[in-house]
């Protein structure tokens, strides 16, 4: 909404984290990708018994301010925040 032009600011919630900018650091995933980890931890629950847990992520975590300035680069666009 900030990129278009309907907010004027992105709200960022944090900025006291031990992380190198302040700000929460998360596990992004595509939501296709996310999809077909579901489908293959499903399909892997219904050939085994038991308990099984599976982690759905990249492995690689990024900040707020990381996914700020990766939509910046790859749009052009300012993100005031």
């Amino acid at each position: 909404q900030v990129a278009v032009g309907r907010r004027e600011f992105l709200s960022v919630f944090g900025s006291d984290y031990p992380t190198k900018d302040g700000t929460g650091v998360r596990d992004y995933i595509h939501v296709m990708d996310l999809s077909d980890g579901h489908v293959a931890a499903l399909e892997k629950v219904g050939s085994k018994a038991g308990l099984h847990i599976y982690n759905l992520g990249t492995g690689n975590g990024y900040s707020v301010l990381d996914m700020v300035k990766a939509f910046e680069a790859a749009s052009g666009k300012d993100v005031p925040y």
